[in-house]
C-alpha cells in the first residue's frame, strides 16, 4: 500500500493528423523522470483520458494502442523507467474508453510498467481514510458508457470526437493558421461553434474584408450615440448641430475626417434597419432560446451546471461511504479542490492546451479565446495523522498565438485561467 499518490488526468495524448504531437511532451517527460527517485510506496495515478485513441479514426481496437506507441515512442519509454521504481496506475476515460474493452491492453500496458485498471471508480487509502477516483465520464450525459466494457456502446460523444475533432486533426493545416488542432482544448464542447466562429473572423477571413470591416464594427456603438443625437437635434431636443453635421471627430483632422465618415455610413444602416428593429429583436430572442434549449449558450452557465453533477455525485459518496475523505476526478478540465458536504471534491483538470474565452472590448467584434496552460498535479499523502494534500503546477508560458487585432481587442482584459488553488489542504 502506498504512501504518497501523485494524480493527473485528462492529457489527451495521440490522434491523427496535428493531433499525433503532444505540446506538453518534455514537461511530462521530465515530470515522469522527477519521480524516478521515489520508492515502492509511491504511486502515480491517471485519471483517465491518458490517451486520445477516440482521435484514431484509421485504426481500432489495439491497433491504436500499437500506433500510440509508436507515435509517443520517448513517452512510452520514459513509463517503462519510471513505472520500474513507483507504481503508475491508468484507468480508463471516455477518450481512450477502449482500455475497459479489451483485455490485451493490460499485457501490451505492462510491458511499459503501466497498469491499466479497467474500472469505472476505484479507491486508494490515505492515513486510516479512502480516496474515490474516477474520470467522470458516467456522470455526462454526452459521454456517459451504456455498457462499460461494451466496445460496440458507445455514446454520443464518441460520434462528435470521431467525426469532429478528429476530422480537425487531419485538416487544421489547411488553414492560414494552424488552430483547428486545438478543438480538443475547447471546454465545454457546447462553446465550439462560438470558437469556431472568432477563430474564423481573426484568422481566415481574408485580411483585406477583415481590416475593412473592423473600423465599421468597432464605432458601431459610436454610431448608434451619434443616431440618437442626430435625432434628437433634428426634433430641436438639443440646440446643438454636432452630430448633424458629421463633427465628432473633426478635432482629428484627416483621420477624423475619416472616421465621421464611417460614423455616417453606420448611421444610415442603423436608420434603414430601425423599421426591423421589432422583428429582428424577436428573431435575436427567439435563436437564444433555441441555444439555450439545446444547451449551448451560455459557456459559464453550463460548466456551473456540470460541476454541480459532480458535486452531488461527490456527496451522495460521502454519505455512503464515511471512510471516503476525497472525491477526485478529471474529465472537465477544470482544476479545483473545493469542500463540500461530507468530504473535499479535486478536479485534476487537463495538461491540454486551455482556452478561456475573453469579451471584445468593442460590441460587434467577436470575443477572443485566450491560450494558456496549467500543467499541474495533485499529491496525496499523511502528515501528522491526517491527510494532506499538495498541488504543483509546472511552469509553462501561455504561447504567443494571438494576432495583432486580438490582442488589440482584449487589450487590459483579465486573463483568469481558473480558480485559484492553495499549495496545501488539510482535509477534514
Amino acid at each position: 500500500m502506498a504512501s504518497e499518490y501523485y494524480f493527473v488526468s485528462d492529457l489527451h495524448i495521440g490522434g491523427d493528423g496535428a493531433l499525433q504531437k503532444c505540446s506538453f511532451e518534455d514537461e511530462f517527460v521530465e515530470f515522469l523522470a522527477s519521480l524516478e527517485n521515489k520508492g515502492s510506496e509511491t504511486e502515480l495515478l491517471i485519471v483517465g483520458d491518458s490517451f486520445g485513441l477516440w482521435e484514431f479514426t484509421e485504426l481500432d481496437g489495439m491497433a491504436k494502442l500499437e500506433g500510440l506507441i509508436r507515435q509517443q515512442r520517448r513517452l512510452f519509454d520514459q513509463f517503462r523507467v519510471t513505472g520500474s521504481r513507483i507504481r503508475i496506475t491508468i484507468i480508463p476515460g471516455n477518450h481512450d474508453y477502449e482500455l475497459a474493452c479489451f483485455p490485451e491492453f493490460i499485457a501490451r500496458l505492462r510491458e511499459f510498467n503501466v497498469h491499466l485498471e479497467p474500472a469505472v471508480a476505484l479507491t486508494r487509502e490515505i492515513a486510516g481514510r479512502r480516496i474515490w477516483i474516477e474520470h467522470g465520464m458516467q456522470l455526462d450525459e454526452h459521454n456517459h458508457m451504456p455498457d462499460f466494457g461494451n466496445p460496440h456502446a458507445n455514446p454520443v460523444g464518441f460520434f462528435i470526437t470521431r467525426h469532429i475533432v478528429a476530422t480537425a486533426g487531419k485538416h487544421s493545416s489547411f488553414g492560414r493558421y494552424n488552430w483547428l488542432k486545438d478543438m480538443q482544448s475547447v471546454s465545454p464542447l457546447e462553446a465550439i461553434p462560438h470558437w469556431m466562429m472568432s477563430n474564423y473572423f481573426y484568422r481566415e477571413m481574408h485580411s483585406i474584408l477583415r481590416w475593412i470591416l473592423v473600423p465599421f464594427m468597432a464605432l458601431f456603438s459610436v454610431s448608434v450615440f451619434a443616431v440618437i443625437g442626430s435625432l434628437l437635434e433634428e426634433f430641436g431636443v438639443i440646440g446643438t448641430t454636432l452630430f448633424n453635421d458629421n463633427q465628432i471627430f473633426r478635432p482629428l483632422g484627416f483621420v477624423g475626417d475619416i472616421l465621421d465618415l464611417i460614423v455616417m455610413v453606420n448611421g444610415i444602416i442603423i436608420l434603414f434597419l430601425l423599421p426591423l428593429l421589432i422583428p429582428l429583436w424577436i428573431l435575436r430572442r427567439d435563436v437564444i432560446q433555441t441555444l439555450e434549449r439545446f444547451q449551448l449558450l451560455p459557456e459559464e452557465g453550463l460548466v456551473i451546471k456540470k460541476e454541480s453533477v459532480y458535486r452531488e455525485a461527490a456527496e451522495a459518496v460521502f454519505r455512503q461511504n464515511p471512510d471516503v475523505c476525497l472525491y477526485i476526478f478529471g474529465h472537465t478540465h477544470h482544476a479545483y479542490i473545493k469542500k463540500v458536504e461530507g468530504g473535499t471534491v479535486i478536479n485534476t483538470g487537463t495538461w491540454l492546451k486551455q482556452l478561456t474565452r475573453l469579451p471584445s472590448r468593442f460590441w460587434l467584434l467577436p470575443d477572443v479565446y485566450y491560450p494558456h496552460y496549467c500543467l499541474n498535479y495533485f499529491v496525496m499523502r499523511e502528515e501528522a495523522g491526517r491527510p494532506v494534500v499538495d498541488y504543483h503546477v509546472v511552469p509553462r508560458e501561455a504561447p504567443a498565438e494571438l494576432s495583432l487585432l486580438q490582442r488589440l481587442v482584449i487589450f487590459r482584459r483579465a486573463k483568469e485561467t481558473g480558480a485559484a488553488i492553495p499549495a496545501k489542504t488539510v482535509l477534514d
